[in-house]
């Protein structure tokens, strides 16, 4: 699976649209949570943290989010991500499994990275 590289200005939309989701929907934090609400088919959104090590620890999400057909993306760090889901450790995925507010941003995200996976 390749990965798309998000322009800064997109991967600040991914932050700001957990913050919202964190704020006014619900999501789960880490890579054990994301993984069982993808698996549930909760899942709306999961954005993935690139500098996690051992890389083995998320290797498996974008397969299932693919399987799934769930829009997902790698952010730069594990500590903005975790920042963004209002918490003060770093996280290696975030899931977003409802949206009141965002679904814009949500919309705007999945055009662009289904575009950048074209290219």
């Amino acid at each position: 699976m390749e990965k798309v590289k998000l322009s800064k200005e997109l991967e600040n939309k991914v932050y700001d649209l957990i913050e919202l989701a964190k704020n006014s929907g619900k999501i789960r934090k880490g890579t054990n949570e994301a993984t069982k609400a993808i698996e549930r088919g909760i899942t709306k959104f999961v954005a993935i943290a690139e500098d996690v090590t051992p890389p083995e620890i998320i290797m498996h999400l974008p397969k299932l989010c693919n399987d799934r057909k769930i829009p997902f993306c790698y952010v730069g760090s594990k500590k903005e991500l975790g920042s963004s889901a209002g918490l003060e450790v770093p996280t290696a995925a975030v899931a977003i499994t409802e949206l009141s507010e965002g679904k814009d941003i949500l919309m705007e995200l999945k055009k662009a990275i289904e575009k950048l996976k074209k290219e």
